[in-house]
């Protein structure tokens, strides 16, 4: 029976879904695996280096690979991994977490632990997607109020420049107009 969930397990794997959430919340990203027995879990991000999101073994997470933005702000929903669940909580999301994870598992009754990667294919892959913004930072990628600042600021220099010119034009129009007087001239 456990080969049997095991199969049903990697023949529907590979299910992409889009979640879309927003800067600083919480997301969960749902992956279950059957009743089998789990002897590592793998959460990765294929486009960074280390691509390691969450590796979990021996029940523990194993963060000496793990890529340093997801430091303290991932875990396992179910740590005991009861009934299968191997969904991942990332906390406080930002514009960098926006990308793809892929959720992977070594099951069955093997034992043997020590190998660093799974070589599965991945059992659940999700596009996250990071928009909208709960706070100005720049970290979370709001950038606008300081385009704004920076076009007000290339606005006044632009019209201290035109008032310049302006005046040195007018100036220079009053000088002529009032040019030699006729005095001046005969001499």
């Amino acid at each position: 029976m456990e080969k049997f969930a095991l199969l049903l397990v990697f023949l529907s794997s590979a299910a992409s879904d889009v979640v879309q959430v927003t800067p600083e919340d919480d997301v969960t990203l749902p992956c279950q695996v059957g009743n089998v027995y789990i002897r590592a879990v793998e959460w990765i991000r294929p486009d960074l280096e280390p691509d390691y999101v969450l590796f979990y073994r021996s029940r523990n997470s194993v963060p000496t690979q793990q890529h340093p933005s997801f430091k303290d702000r991932v875990q396992l929903v179910d740590r005991e991994l009861k009934d299968g669940d191997v969904s991942l909580l990332l906390k406080n999301v930002n514009s960098n977490d926006a990308g793809t994870y892929e959720c992977r598992v070594a099951a069955g009754d093997s034992r043997r632990n020590k190998r660093s990667n799974i070589k599965a294919q991945p059992i659940r892959i999700y596009q996250l997607e990071v928009s909208g913004s709960n706070s100005g930072d720049v970290e979370e990628g709001n950038y606008g109020l300081y385009y704004g600042l920076g076009a007000a600021f290339v606005l006044v220099c632009l019209a201290a420049v035109v008032g310049l010119v302006v005046g040195w034009i007018y100036k220079r129009h009053v000088d002529q107009k009032s040019g030699p007087s006729t005095a001046d001239q005969l001499i």
